[in-house]
């Protein structure tokens, strides 16, 4: 698929906000761990992206009902849906100058239609030796859910059904977008809000 920037300016899959917030002690902390010993900037997006992957809970699959947003939050509780995982994982190596984006997906609840729809977050980074944007999925792996680092190809947590109408939205956003942001703040159970609240397409 042929991904679409949001921005032109490069500058802003490196900004800062109330949800990627990457100057939080916590968030400065954890980058001096990930990036000790580690020059290279594909392993450092690797090493990033896999303690995110594996060292961050995902809610549902915890079945934690906490509900965090802010990349700083999900970093204290160590737990997330995939929406959270992905504004940490944003911030995490935008605090280490790596540009990095947030991507959606429309994906089936169930194995049909019927079973109803919900978005799901994933990152894009930019690799500035091979001059591309690369999607990487720290959702959480479990059977039947195999999410790994790879520049040969992509090897997401979720294939995209459009047959379903599943959507796999192009565009690299620079920013979570709203509607997601807006029902992590609304909810005080995950797994409620897992179940009957997550927004289906953007």
């Amino acid at each position: 698929m042929q991904l679409v920037c949001e921005s032109t300016r490069i500058e802003d899959y490196l900004d800062e906000d109330e949800v990627v917030d990457y100057s939080h002690p916590l968030i400065q902390a954890e980058v001096r761990d990930l990036s000790a010993g580690t020059e290279s900037e594909i392993e450092r997006i690797h090493r990033t992206f896999e303690f995110v992957r594996d060292m961050i809970t995902h809610s549902w699959d915890a079945q934690n009902p906490r509900v965090t947003c802010n990349a700083s939050e999900v970093l204290e509780h160590r737990t997330g849906i995939c929406y959270a995982k992905s504004h940490l994982l944003a911030a995490l190596l935008r605090a280490q100058g790596i540009p990095v984006g947030i991507c959606y997906q429309r994906l089936t609840l169930g194995e049909t239609p019927e079973s109803g729809y919900a978005l799901h977050a994933l990152n894009a980074a930019y690799i500035s030796s091979l001059n591309r944007w690369v999607r990487i999925d720290a959702r959480g792996n479990k059977p039947g859910v195999q999410a790994e680092f790879s520049l040969d190809q992509e090897c997401l947590a979720f294939i995209v059904r459009p047959e379903l109408d599943e959507i796999d939205y192009p565009t690299i956003f620079a920013h979570p977008q709203s509607v997601v942001v807006d029902v992590l703040r609304r909810y005080r159970n995950s797994l409620t809000m897992y179940q009957f609240a997550l927004p289906e397409r953007l």
